[in-house]
């Protein structure tokens, strides 16, 4: 091979190399701009379930399920007697709950989460009763 020849093949894989060099700083900018993209998108996405968790513990429908029965089982007794003042140990009774403290606390928690709600009144201290 003459110094002509080694000097064509290097400038052939110069610029093949040059080529490639060019392809993958193309790939570069494409994945750099994808990847800001889909930086963006976490972030509005962390941003959405930060806001739809937020407002789901402020709203009404924030109690999961096995607590929402427990919440119309209180309401149900208060339709079926609208005119009658309970107070919580009165309502266990009627409804076969157990009459400890702690869950009687509960329900007393759930009556006061009513009442805000505008389901229930307090016509007297630790009484209850359906809004008339």
């Amino acid at each position: 091979m003459n110094v002509n020849e080694l000097l064509a093949d290097l400038q052939a894989q110069h610029d093949e190399t040059t080529a490639r060099a060019g392809e993958l700083h193309d790939q570069i900018k494409h994945l750099t701009s994808a990847l800001a993209k889909t930086e963006g998108r976490l972030a509005d996405l962390a941003t959405a379930r930060k806001v739809i968790a937020e407002v789901a513990l402020a709203g009404p429908e924030s109690e999961p399920p096995e607590l929402t029965t427990a919440y119309q089982v209180i309401v149900n007794a208060f339709n079926t007697h609208p005119d009658q003042a309970f107070q919580v140990r009165e309502l266990h009774e009627l409804l076969g709950m157990p009459t400890d403290d702690p869950a009687m606390n509960v329900t007393r928690s759930r009556l006061g989460r009513l009442t805000r709600q505008g389901f229930l009144t307090q016509p007297g201290r630790g009484l209850y009763q359906k809004r008339a």
